[in-house]
């Protein structure tokens, strides 16, 4: 037995440069390396572990074969792309991922010129490849762009618009489908990487475009006939039939972790002349971490873990999460409900709907990463009579915006919106954050919008949901777990457009959407403690409003502060509209409406997020003592052990 030490090659690399200077006989012990690497990094700071493990080799053999960042490297939705940013001199700094200040947990172009298309929606890469390669095409540049994605992200409509306009074009691009998950592929092995290999090269390919330039002699009937008979032929042979109906050049499926199968492959794409083409990589979602390899879902999302167990850190907390009481509350309407039907677009355990579908399967859909579909499938079943319930994130949910519009409030029909991680969410950025959905929603008319203050009022506006048959509605809440409220077995309905009093005062009126109530109620016990005394309000509703209620504590206030977690342009512009026409900012009243800063704000602790947006209980007061004319008092915050808010950058 050998006690040869083997030198570590990953110490060496500070770029990709750095890669292609090895042997291609030292690029399975780099991949080794790298695998080992990530593995270690996503233990310390929890992120998406599976995905990237899946692309180890791919990541190497792409980064080898071509010349980036000259070359550009585009990852859909960047879940992968941990690895990538190992060997793209962010080594050093990736056990920061995902925390204040760190690296992002996907790709960003502030952060690297590696990174040339920031990604964490999915379905992007392949659009915006082909505006990089048609840009490269206008300026006579001669580049290489390769777009990475994912067998899930193939699943949304975009994906498919932009290969079927690929597909037109000649401008040269280069997609991989890394498929790890759909079994779309025949068995691969010798043979599949054989022919993807002859098929990829330029002899092959010379052979069939004199093939092309022969059968343009022949009337055009019998050329349709002979190009449709070598696709039909080649098809048989290796699958990817739909591709090329797109108008693109398939080659696949080839093994995704064997370097000796991707390296000839790629090299012969690199080298190919005009026209897309789709490479086929099949891949093992948490490939070489047994632990990940064993999970159900292959160590998607983790928190930290030990390496040798794969045991993930849990917070220790009595309180459900907000999603689980979502899911648990729609289950009990259920039982006595058959109308209720769930719809999820690719997302069932995220939303928990998962937890829905074990006891509905027949009344639980899963439609993929298409919410656009999702929305406007819900509204189809709205009109039979039933009465669906579309959980989706709020970020995502943008992405069906004109379906919202057009195919549910303008018919009026009864879709109901679960909208889950509204607010800032920590980890995952601005590009998760749930910042626009109470604006958007808000202006649309006839539309029912509401906000949970805590898990028991989201299980009543689950109920009061369950009771809107005759127009959409909608209701949000955060990610994580609640404040540990007691919950009713069942929601009770709440009247449509009515708030609450939560507690009394004379000076100061606070008027709460959302969570943020329970800051409120902090700020309304500093503020007492200044002497000033203080009602706090929960709008419940940001549509319709409250205008009695807000008429109310405009009268009897003499200032008036209204919190929410989202953007301008969401509630607070609803009541200060109302209170604009009503009259009532004619008698002096002081108002500070409290919302997202306009600009996006980077992963954080949650905490320390609404810290900078101002949405804590120290900018409370401090927005009120503003108002009032005491600027001087702040200082006596700190006295009170309350700090005062930052200003956002």
């Amino acid at each position: 037995m050998s006690n040869k030490l083997v030198t570590p090659l990953l110490d060496r690399i500070r770029t990709p440069a750095d890669v292609r200077t090895l042997p291609e006989s030292d690029l399975r012990q780099l991949a080794d390396e790298l695998r080992a690497e990530t593995i270690d990094a996503v233990s310390v700071t929890g992120g998406h572990l599976g995905a990237g493990l899946g692309v180890v080799e791919l990541t190497v053999a792409l980064h080898y074969v071509f010349n980036t960042p000259d070359d550009r490297l585009i990852w859909d939705v960047g879940h992968q792309a941990y690895p990538h940013k190992i060997l793209t001199g962010r080594r050093d700094r990736i056990r920061t991922l995902r925390m204040a200040g760190g690296l992002s947990g996907f790709t960003k172009r502030a952060e690297s010129e590696y990174d040339p298309f920031g990604a964490a929606h999915s379905s992007t890469s392949i659009s915006a490849g082909l505006g990089m390669a048609v840009a490269r095409d206008l300026k006579g540049g001669k580049n290489n762009v390769i777009a990475v994605i994912g067998d899930g992200a193939m699943s949304a409509g975009m994906a498919y618009e932009a290969m079927n306009n690929a597909g037109s074009m000649d401008s040269r691009l280069i997609i991989i489908l890394n498929d790890n998950d759909m079994s779309i592929a025949p068995p691969v092995g010798g043979m599949s990487a054989y022919l993807a290999r002859l098929i990829s090269g330029s002899t092959y390919r010379s052979m069939r475009n004199l093939a092309k330039e022969i059968a343009q002699m022949f009337p055009k009937s019998i050329e349709k006939r002979a190009r449709r008979a070598e696709e039909f032929a080649r098809g048989l042979a290796t699958g990817g039939t739909l591709f090329e109906e797109l108008g693109l050049f398939y080659v696949g499926p080839i093994d995704g972790h064997n370097l000796d199968h991707l390296l000839p492959v790629l090299k012969n794409v690199r080298d190919a002349g005009e026209g897309p083409i789709l490479v086929h990589v099949v891949t093992q979602k948490g490939k070489g971490y047994a632990p990940a390899e064993a999970a159900e879902d292959k160590y998607h999302g983790v928190s930290k873990f030990d390496v040798i167990t794969g045991a993930q850190a849990k917070a220790v907390s009595n309180a459900p999460s907000y999603t689980k009481v979502f899911a648990e509350s729609l289950v009990a309407h259920a039982e006595k409900d058959d109308k209720i039907v769930a719809i999820t677009a690719a997302m069932p355990s995220g939303t928990g709907l998962d937890l829905f579908g074990s006891r509905f399967p027949d009344r639980t859909f899963d439609v993929g990463i298409a919410e656009q579909h999702a929305v406007t499938f819900a509204a189809g079943l709205a009109t039979e009579g039933y009465k669906p319930f579309c959980a989706i994130y709020s970020t995502f949910l943008q992405r069906a915006y004109d379906q919202v519009v057009h195919d549910v409030a303008i018919q009026h029909l009864p879709v109901r919106f679960a909208i889950d991680r509204a607010g800032l969410v920590g980890a995952d950025g601005p590009t998760h954050a749930g910042s626009f959905d109470i604006t958007y929603l808000s202006c649309l008319p006839d539309f029912v919008v509401m906000a949970a203050a805590d898990e028991a009022e989201l299980r009543h506006m689950v109920a009061t949901a369950v009771e809107i048959d005759d127009r959409p509605s909608a209701f949000r809440y955060p990610r994580g777990e609640g404040v540990g409220v007691e919950l009713p077995a069942i929601g009770t309905p709440l009247e449509i457009g009515k708030g609450r009093i939560i507690r009394e005062g004379t000076k100061v009126a606070i008027l709460s959407l959302g969570t943020r109530l329970a800051e409120a109620l902090k700020a309304a016990d500093q503020l007492a403690a200044l002497g000033l005394s203080t009602t706090v309000a929960d709008a419940r509703f940001a549509k319709p409003l409250d205008e009695e209620l807000v008429a109310r504590l405009a009268r009897e206030h003499e200032v008036l502060i209204t919190v929410e977690e989202g953007s301008i342009g969401g509630f607070a512009s609803h009541v200060l509209d109302f209170l604009a026409r009503s009259g009532a900012l004619d008698h002096g009243l002081r108002i500070r409406p409290l919302a997202f800063p306009d600009c996006f704000i980077d992963q954080d602790k949650p905490e320390k997020m609404n810290e900078i947006a101002g949405l804590n209980a120290a900018s409370i007061v401090e927005a009120t003592l503003s108002a009032l004319g005491r600027q001087s008092e702040i200082g006596e915050l700190a006295a009170l052990g309350v700090q005062a808010a930052p200003t956002p950058a």
